[in-house]
């Protein structure tokens, strides 16, 4: 399951309302479901007939399955010749049903037969209604713990079952499941027709997929395997992309596991209502259509990429997660980790222009970031009721698993690395392992200790600080021996030993408050890539506090994270750090340079660097126009602009903005230059941000007001790589009539991207009347349940509308609460981390303890920790940065005039 990108985190976790379920009772194992719903798409309700083939494991006259919000009807449970009538009890606050029976059951085969009844609920989870403006559409969404609101079930993911799937639907509707269409016959009744589905393979029940309404479709294959793009009929024209891009990753998916795709078909649904990114159910993928829906000859690279790598990550499920499963949630950075890793293969191979391997720098750093409070988890947590389930669905699960992956991947190399995969897929074919399973079948095929590397990255939490110092040792020259020949003696000149480097590499635990962190001796096995600039690269195992690299010759500088692969921060010595300064445009990688700059700026944040360090760090690489480079400097820059400032130092950092990064805009234009790469269509957003939201640049904001209102107008006439930005600076500074015009644009929006470009751009105007009309507008109904706390949240992290936008919260908190779905009560919850006051850390606990969100918990202690840590720094952050502007005063006005 792939989570939306928030501008707080990917906090996408799903939110059970009932908190006290629990794992199931020894007692039963599953075998077969044949199951048949009748959905009523206008009365929001649907009717189920579940047949239940189980192996009873253990005599008995009760067992128990996992059941929400469902009336039974009837149940009788078949053993043998024996049919008995049983009689149910739910318990609601386990999720469950206990079945009871007069006479027990022996081991061995049973058939349990239920008729009930359902809800199809507007939370967006289970068996759910999704709505356009046009018709009702029945969708489904059962990760982690939901397919017991469709049909009872064993409903955890261990017990893997076969699946015979019956829909009934109305007339003219069509529906999508895991199969393919076995039989499409009329009735039961007029109006109706029953479409059968073929039997699944074996899956766990939260793959099971269902949807049901006027889908259209556009068809391909690869490798033979029929491929198709659904979606309501008018997104029919927007499929290309995606399904062009889905045949591509199938083939290349196909050659890196060794064994073909297994499901024999693969559908690709968006759906008008969905909360995740999308959902890998087995052979039937859903999606939110903004993901999957682009015009293919108006979109930005950025789009084009997203739904590439959202569909490279839900396939690559289609073997790890569906075909070989977790045995239990505490494991699921097995399924999340290796699809957010594994995404980016075929990317960086099909489409190297998208540098997705820088990504997954950026991606690493925002688990490090995450990684480095107190309030984090291990990447293995333990995990039994839904709550705990949905809290591990988060960047620590997706992008920390996978940045160890990517190390470990680089320290035996891509090709062992892939054959241990390989390895451990067949011999866990259609069933359920541990992370011990895989790790030893990595060990196995490497011949290195990756059992022992692993645990210590997964199973405890946060991450190393790496500290390096380098030494040159030239030895004095020795005396050589006397050298006797015959009765004649000589003496040969002073031998002098050939220099080395020593390179003393120390770990300690990285905290981003380190004051208020507790004492630690933790110890990782790490695995060191190092790079210098007189001995060869290699790699070593640093498993001890600290230990002495020798390095062949005096080496001029010392990078200890070759290729950017470490899952660590590192801190150079003051010299050392000023070498390679020195030397990081000729000598680091892109990816090596932009791992640089975050370690600095999260040195920064910690205590450990200065702001004048990370500042000349930015000034001395202001020649580097690679897109990635740029976006690297964003965090801070604009943590500076909304924290940090102080009235007198606005200007003048303000005016710095404008001369670093002006002279880079001026020379790449406004206007895309006829065969322009994505690289620099990039990149001029990357500027437009910088300039027109950071350093206030008036001829920045001029020309992206223009370029907006051009935009409203006629989307398709603006680059839409620049899009979001100029809509952005535009809103920022932009009154009530251009608000309107925002809202008025939005509905005349033909695609998702063009509709979400103007809707996102809300949150930045800055007017407290027209931030309470934003927030007003997303409890509305012309906003989607999917849709609401995102655009809540956006208003909540902007530093300008914090005051407003809470207070607002607070006082029509009945009217957010309503908007909840599975996740966005703990995406609301999370968005206050950006608030930067005592006495707003104060009252965003007071209120959330009084107004319980389910799930948040975590997310509450974060929020606190990430304000206090705001707070503490802010003081030390604004005197470094007024003595830096100090300095600088004459060198900025130079560079802006």
């Amino acid at each position: 399951m792939l989570l939306l990108k928030k501008s707080v985190w990917m906090i996408f976790i799903f939110l059970p309302l009932l908190a006290g379920a629990q794992r199931l009772p020894y007692g039963l194992s599953a075998k077969h479901y044949a199951l048949s719903f009748t959905p009523d798409l206008q009365k929001a309700v649907f009717s189920g007939d579940e047949t239940l083939d189980v192996e009873v494991n253990k005599a008995g006259n009760e067992f128990t399955l996992n059941s929400a919000e469902l009336e039974f009807q009837e149940a009788t449970i078949i053993q043998e010749t024996k049919t008995q009538v049983a009689k149910w009890s739910f318990a609601p606050e386990k999720e469950q049903v206990t079945l009871t029976v007069a006479d027990p059951l022996e081991p061995g085969p049973a058939t349990i037969h239920i008729k009930y009844t359902g809800i199809l609920n507007d939370k967006l989870r289970g068996f759910y209604l999704a709505r356009t403006k046009a018709r009702n559409y029945a969708t489904t969404q059962f990760e982690n713990t939901d397919a017991r609101r469709a049909f009872p079930s064993l409903d955890e993911p261990a017990y893997k079952a076969t699946f015979d799937i019956t829909l009934i639907a109305n007339a003219g509707d069509t529906a999508i499941s895991n199969s393919v269409i076995a039989s499409d016959t009329p009735g039961p009744e007029e109006g109706k027709h029953t479409i059968k589905f073929a039997t699944t393979p074996k899956m766990s029940t939260y793959l099971v997929a269902m949807a049901v309404g006027d889908f259209e479709c556009v068809e391909g294959s690869a490798d033979n395997i029929p491929i198709r793009v659904c979606g309501t009929p008018d997104k029919k024209p927007l499929s290309a992309a995606a399904l062009r891009y889905a045949t591509e990753i199938l083939k290349f998916y196909n050659q890196y596991y060794g064994i073909p795709y297994p499901f024999g078909k693969l559908d690709i649904l968006g759906v008008p209502d969905f909360e995740a990114g999308a959902m890998e159910n087995t052979a039937a993928i859903f999606y939110r259509e903004s993901l999957l829906f682009i015009d293919d000859k108006n979109s930005s690279v950025d789009s084009h990429q997203a739904v590439f790598e959202v569909l490279a990550h839900e396939m690559a499920h289609q073997w790890f997660g569906d075909l070989v499963t977790m045995k239990w949630w505490d494991n699921v950075w097995l399924n999340e980790g290796f699809a957010t890793w594994m995404a980016l293969k075929p990317s960086q191979a099909l489409h190297p222009e998208w540098n997705a391997v820088l990504d997954a720098v950026q991606a690493t750093d925002t688990a490090l970031t995450l990684d480095a409070l107190v309030n984090t988890h291990p990447i293995r947590a333990k995990a039994e009721t839904p709550e705990e389930i949905n809290e591990l669905f988060d960047p620590i699960s997706y992008e920390k698993a996978a940045a160890v992956l990517r190390m470990v991947e680089a320290y035996v190399s891509p090709d062992v690395f892939r054959r241990g995969v390989n390895v451990y897929l067949r011999r866990f074919l259609y069933g359920n392992a541990t992370a011990e399973d895989f790790w030893s079948a990595l060990s196995a095929a490497s011949g290195r200790p990756v059992d022992k590397i692993m645990p210590t990255f997964v199973d405890q939490a946060g991450e190393p600080l790496l500290t390096v110092k380098s030494a040159c040792l030239n030895p004095p020259a020795q005396k050589a021996p006397v050298m006797r020949k015959g009765k004649r003696s000589r003496r040969r000149g002073p031998i002098k030993p050939n220099p080395t480097t020593q390179v003393t590499v120390s770990q300690q635990r990285f905290w981003a408050n380190p004051a208020a962190a507790p004492k630690n001796e933790q110890i990782w096995m790490a695995p060191l890539c190092v790079k210098s600039g007189a001995a060869k690269p290699f790699c070593q195992i640093l498993s001890q506090k600290e230990q002495t690299l020798p390095l062949a010759g005096c080496s001029p500088w010392v990078f200890v994270n070759g290729s950017a692969a470490g899952y660590y921060r590192t801190q150079y010595d003051k010299a050392d750090l000023q070498k390679l300064i020195a030397v990081a445009d000729t000598e680091l990688t892109t990816a090596e340079r932009i791992s640089l700059l975050r370690d600095q700026a999260a040195l920064v944040g910690s205590g450990q660097q200065s702001m004048a360090t990370y500042l000349d760090l930015i000034s001395a690489m202001n020649g580097d126009a690679q897109h990635e480079i740029v976006a690297s400097y964003l965090p801070t820059l604009d943590y500076v602009n909304s924290y940090v400032l102080t009235g007198a130092d606005t200007e003048p950092f303000r005016t710095w903005v404008r001369s670093n990064f002006g002279p880079m805009m001026a020379k790449i234009g406004w206007t895309p230059a006829a065969n322009e790469s994505a690289e620099v269509h990039t990149l001029r957003g990357n500027l437009i941000h910088i300039l027109g939201m950071i350093g206030e640049d008036p001829e920045t904001i001029r020309q992206a007001t223009s370029l907006a209102q051009q935009y409203l107008k006629d989307p398709n006439s603006v680059d839409p790589s620049i899009a979001k930005d100029v809509l952005g600076v535009a809103a920022r500074s932009g009154n009530q009539e251009l608000f309107q015009q925002y809202v008025n644009a939005m509905g005349r929006m033909r695609s998702p991207e063009q509709f979400y470009n103007v809707g996102g751009a809300l949150a930045e105007f800055r007017d407290p009347k027209i931030v309470e009309k934003v927030m007003e507008l997303a409890v509305s109904d012309e906003v989607r349940n999917q849709d609401a706390a995102g655009l809540i949240s956006r208003v909540l992290i902007n530093s300008d509308n914090q005051k407003t936008a809470w207070e607002w919260v607070k006082a029509h908190w009945p009217a957010v609460e309503k908007k909840i779905t599975m996740s966005s009560g703990g995406e609301i919850v999370g968005s206050t981390r950006k608030f930067c006051s005592a006495e707003l850390n104060d009252d965003v606990q007071q209120f959330f303890s009084e107004h319980k969100v389910p799930s948040a918990e975590r997310a509450l202690k974060q929020s606190r920790e990430d304000i206090e840590g705001c707070v503490k720094r802010r003081p030390r952050l604004q005197t470094e940065l007024e003595q830096w502007l100090q300095q600088h005063a004459g060198a900025n006005r130079a560079g802006g005039e």
